[in-house]
């Protein structure tokens, strides 16, 4: 069954309420439903492997400020900002993680290094030119190439306007395959 935007923000307002009140099935509820919201931003932020770590990080940081919740049909767009405020956050303390072996004995000039397979490499490559992009077209299209999500969907999960979600795909594309064609990367399926 297909619920309108009004009939899904007082579904997801009730389970916010319910949440609120201590109903951890409420909450995994919302988990369930705003998974791939939180994922598709993240990944448009930081690498495949720590946006997963920092999917559990924001819902747990959302699960201890449901309280401050100030409307309860916003649920979307709240963990939206605590998604990309994690990720910034991450971003900033990241240090580069050198061990003391590498310092000690540095690889040889010309030694191989552990290779990701094509398909892993390419997607990498992609990934990173994602980022690369401004963040509302990088936002975006993460959640939309990634998550599957449809531009409706990122409208009502995100806050955006159906309009701005239209042109930010649209021109985040548009940018995404010139920068593509830029590196050489004319056969990938963006």
């Amino acid at each position: 069954m297909v619920r309108s935007d009004s009939e899904a923000g007082s579904a997801e307002a009730e389970l916010v309420r319910r949440a609120r009140g201590g109903d951890r099935a409420a909450f995994a509820e919302l988990y369930d439903d705003h998974t791939g919201l939180v994922h598709g931003i993240l990944i448009s932020m930081v690498k495949p492997q720590d946006a997963r770590d920092l999917v559990q990080d924001v819902f747990l940081s959302a699960l201890r400020a449901i309280g401050r919740l100030e409307r309860d049909d916003r649920f979307g767009p709240w963990v939206a900002t605590i998604a990309r405020n994690r990720a910034k956050d991450a971003y900033k303390s990241r240090t580069p993680e050198v061990g003391l072996d590498e310092i000690m004995d540095p690889p040889a000039a010309g030694a191989p290094e552990e290779e990701p397979d094509g398909a892993d490499e390419e997607a990498e490559r992609v990934l990173a030119v994602v980022r690369d992009l401004p963040e509302a077209y990088r936002e975006t299209l993460c959640l939309r190439l990634v998550e599957g999500l449809t531009g409706p969907e990122i409208a009502t999960r995100t806050g955006l306007t159906h309009g701005s979600v239209r042109v930010n795909l649209h021109r985040g594309m548009k940018l995404l395959r010139e920068r593509l064609e830029g590196l050489g990367m004319r056969g990938c399926s963006a």
